[in-house]
């Protein structure tokens, strides 16, 4: 799986904005921008990048939340 791929699942799966998730990492808000658009991260990045995914998708809840549908019961 390439770097890229696994930030975007993570960020469809943590519902982290692109900018925050690359400030969180590597205190870059432009991270996810250029790698977009084809920037090839260096080493130390990339460990470090792969390192947070990894904490990130670790504080997931084991099951997806239920959608909200607005109704309620009662």
């Amino acid at each position: 799986m390439s770097l890229l791929h696994a930030i975007e699942t993570c960020l469809r799966l943590s519902q982290v904005p692109p900018s925050r998730f690359g400030r969180d990492s590597v205190k870059d808000p432009r991270l996810v921008h250029d790698l977009r658009r084809g920037r090839q991260p260096g080493r130390r990045v990339e460990e470090r990048v792969k390192r947070h995914i990894a904490q990130v998708m670790g504080s997931l809840p084991d099951q997806p939340a239920a959608p909200r549908t607005g109704w309620r019961r009662g």
